[in-house]
């Protein structure tokens, strides 16, 4: 009878390799961003770039804040709620998720010289500090699936990833792969001696059944330094330094059934759990220029996001059978890992942006923003700890291979009457890959209203978007795994409220 231990590590896919817990699905999910700021900001779908005088400004462009003629402070309390859908065949899935959320909180200080003052060409300063939530992962999604034998997991540990070597060492001193996982709960067994042993599976037989449940938390949150100037009232200059805050939490639950009363096995459930912290850094510089007192363009860019992650994961596998399925085993076994830790560098691509807005005096305005970002360019590094160079080679290739460039649009008007607005927007964020089948283009629909008394305001805002995405538990060589849409709107309701001082 197998008498196991607990294992050191493992990276999530089930393989010992820490290149397997850090690939392109993390480059992608910290470099595609949502656009936030205050409720005003979002109502109008988030296109601040050649605006100005908005808390928005220091994420866009800094130059924006040079608009300013009072202070400015606002807080901004939000709620999402999340709906996930899922289709395989008969089987419609649907789960929802609500969260609470801070979406901004900022303050401006401005410095203006009176208009009758002359003396200096820079009338105005204005130095602001902002917390701005760039991501929400807060998502839950669950799926039914019926695959065949060439198509499940079974059919993954029919391609042992690891040699028997590699799992009698696992067997001694703790597992550390989805392979030594199988063979700790009786799943595979070994047969004969090197280098003539073979790998024998459970028997198994007939179609089988998966479900899996996924629940994701966390968020990015970047807190941001800014100063922007005004020369003659006529051009705006500013930059802002970001600091990101990335907190991300996933948990996996996979599970396949047989029912077949010829083979011993019934059922396996496979955990894997991942959480990521960490920091990172950007700078922004911006300028608006104001041509006629209606017309104002604006253009920024954005370095990297240079941040420091750490991965935290583990898994366990759980299996049961109608009898033993090798001599001397047993009907259920569960093992699970030692928890692991990874840390690595993530820079994210460089953005650059350019809008324009449109005053119409006291009724209100047009603005729109058009945002490039090449993903490809996205890199994960060592962070210094690892031995040898190159550590991300294959990851960084695919990167390059499967994403490309892609434009983001942003779009939105306000109206204006007496002490009341009424804002409508449209955002859409681009495809970030190459090719493909799937049309993976996030659209951001919003509205608000706002009501201004005095140096007081209140701005409400609802954000709708919605996003397909794909996955699977696990990869096959033959690229057979199923492939599994997931279908995801979220409706977020922002509230803020500021006072110009």
């Amino acid at each position: 009878m197998k008498n196991l231990k607990c294992g050191l590590s493992l990276a999530l896919l089930g393989l010992a390799s820490h290149a397997f817990a850090q690939s392109e699905v993390d480059a992608l999910r910290y470099s595609r961003l949502q656009f936030g700021g205050p409720a005003r900001t979002q109502g109008f779908g988030g296109a601040t770039s050649a605006l100005g005088a908005n808390l928005g400004s220091l994420v866009t462009n800094p130059a924006g804040l040079g608009l300013y003629v009072k202070s400015d402070i606002s807080f901004t309390p939000g709620y999402s709620q999340t709906t996930s859908k899922t289709q395989t065949g008969a089987a419609n899935l649907s789960d929802t998720r609500s969260s609470l959320n801070i979406g901004n909180f900022g303050i401006a200080f401005t410095n203006r010289l009176p208009d009758d003052d002359n003396t200096s060409e820079w009338r105005s300063g204005t130095f602001a500090f902002g917390i701005t939530r760039l991501n929400d992962f807060n998502q839950r999604y669950r799926y039914r699936n019926t695959t065949t034998d060439n198509r499940s997991l079974f059919q993954r540990f029919r391609e042992p990833r690891v040699s028997y070597d590699d799992i009698d060492n696992e067997f001694q001193t703790g597992y550390t792969s989805l392979d030594g996982l199988a063979y700790g709960t009786y799943l595979s067994e070994f047969v004969g001696t090197p280098p003539n042993d073979a790998l024998v599976l459970t028997p198994r037989n007939g179609e089988i059944v998966q479900e899996e449940t996924v629940q994701t938390s966390g968020a990015q949150t970047q807190f941001d330094f800014g100063y922007g100037a005004s020369f003659r009232d006529k051009l705006y200059i500013g930059g802002a330094l970001g600091i990101v805050s990335t907190r991300y939490n996933e948990t996996r639950d996979f599970t396949e059934t047989e029912n077949d009363p010829s083979t011993p096995f019934t059922s396996l459930l496979r955990r894997n759990t991942l959480e990521t912290q960490g920091t990172g850094v950007n700078f922004r510089l911006g300028l608006i220029y104001r041509p006629t007192d209606m017309v104002r363009l604006g253009a920024s860019v954005q370095t990297p996001t240079f941040s420091k992650l750490t991965d935290s994961y583990g898994a366990s596998l759980r299996t049961n059978f109608s009898e033993e399925p090798f001599p001397n085993t047993g009907t259920s076994r569960a093992e699970s890992t030692a928890p692991g830790e990874y840390s690595y560098n993530l820079t994210t691509p460089f953005r650059a942006t350019g809008g324009a807005a449109v005053i119409l005096g006291k009724y209100g305005f047009v603005t729109g923003d058009v945002e490039y970002v090449n993903y490809s360019q996205a890199r994960l590094n060592g962070d210094g700890s690892d031995s040898g160079a190159g550590v991300f080679d294959v990851e960084n290739e695919a990167v390059s291979n499967t994403y490309g460039s892609a434009v983001n649009f942003r779009g939105g008007v306000e109206g204006r009457f007496d002490v009341f607005r009424v804002r409508a927007g449209f955002a859409h964020n681009g495809d970030p890959f190459k090719t493909s089948t799937f049309n993976r283009a996030q659209n951001y629909f919003t509205g608000g209203l706002g009501l201004y008394q005095r140096n007081v305001y209140i701005d409400l805002a609802g954000v709708y978007n919605t996003d397909d995405s794909y996955t699977s538990a696990y990869t096959l060589a033959s690229g057979l795994q199923p492939v599994i849409g997931v279908k995801t709107n979220r409706f977020t309701t922002s509230v803020t409220v500021g006072v110009n001082f």
